[in-house]
């Protein structure tokens, strides 16, 4: 089967990456949401996304319109039934994707692809909510999506090799590199960064260094581009809660309880550059 729609249900930081970077490669889009307010602040997203690279000299400026014109949108996830592929981008949340992909085998067509973005809950458990378990595989993309190369794809058990392989040359379309992950918690990038993360924030817990100098100290020290505690709020400290939660009971190691800190953080609204503040306060920015 020739992938011509890709469905992507979500307009949020993740959906809306994804539906850019699909449509700059030639490929048609249909983003759904479930408000208005999100898929236009999705929209106005992509927009501003392409000025950024016209700006740098990396797109042309007459590209814009043509890849702006490759995205449709509706509220109403029934739309998805003609895409050949639909990547689910939604909330870390097990209970929402469950009942998105129950949802989506009841509208999409039967030969179409069911994948999700998600970033650490079970490929296996989330393609047997549907009929078609073996169409059903994971695609981890990275935030920003137009800028991050990689794409983590991950097969359930009962991904089938068809599925897996039509999945791997999407990536390869949209002009991703591809590793191979094995269904387990976290998959490969998320079992290591989250509980990396995770360390960092029990060092400002215990006071061992202040929130810049733990970032200075990792990013001058071990060369990374970015501090774990600015990368948390980036993430989105509820996200990175999700994920470690996933870790924690789904591997049942301790290595991996959250922080009671980051739990704190959490439950005041304190999500990071999302809400405004997290380990650093970005209320002046927005």
């Amino acid at each position: 089967m020739a992938i011509q729609l890709v469905g992507v249900v979500g307009a949020g930081q993740m959906g809306n990456g994804i539906a850019q970077v699909a449509a700059m490669k030639g490929l048609n889009v249909l983003m759904t949401d479930i408000s208005e307010e999100s898929i236009k602040r999705g929209m106005l997203t992509i927009e501003n996304s392409l000025d950024r690279l016209i700006k740098k000299g990396a797109l042309p400026a007459d590209e814009k319109a043509k890849i702006l014109a490759r995205i449709k949108t509706s509220k109403d996830m029934a739309a998805q039934k003609d895409s050949d592929i639909v990547i689910e981008a939604a909330t870390e949340n097990v209970d929402l994707k469950l009942k998105i992909f129950k949802d989506l085998d009841q509208v999409c067509k039967k030969e179409a692809l069911l994948c999700s973005n998600t970033s650490s809950i079970s490929i296996t458990k989330i393609a047997a909510a549907t009929k078609r378990p073996e169409k059903v595989a994971g695609m981890h993309f990275m935030n920003p999506v137009p800028l991050m190369v990689l794409v983590e794809l991950i097969r359930g058990m009962q991904t089938s090799d068809e599925t897996f392989n039509q999945v791997k040359s999407l990536s390869e379309t949209m002009g991703k590199t591809f590793v191979v992950a094995k269904d387990m918690p976290g998959f490969a990038v998320n079992r290591i960064l989250c509980p990396m993360i995770n360390e960092a924030i029990f060092a400002l817990y215990e006071g061992v260094a202040s929130v810049e100098d733990i970032d200075n100290a990792m990013k001058l020290g071990t060369n990374q581009p970015m501090g774990p505690l600015q990368l948390a709020d980036f993430v989105g400290l509820d996200t990175l809660l999700a994920i470690l939660n996933v870790l924690y009971d789904g591997l049942g190691d301790p290595k991996y309880r959250p922080c009671p800190l980051l739990i704190k953080y959490v439950e005041a609204g304190w999500y990071g550059r999302k809400s405004g503040k997290g380990f650093y306060n970005y209320e002046a920015k927005k």
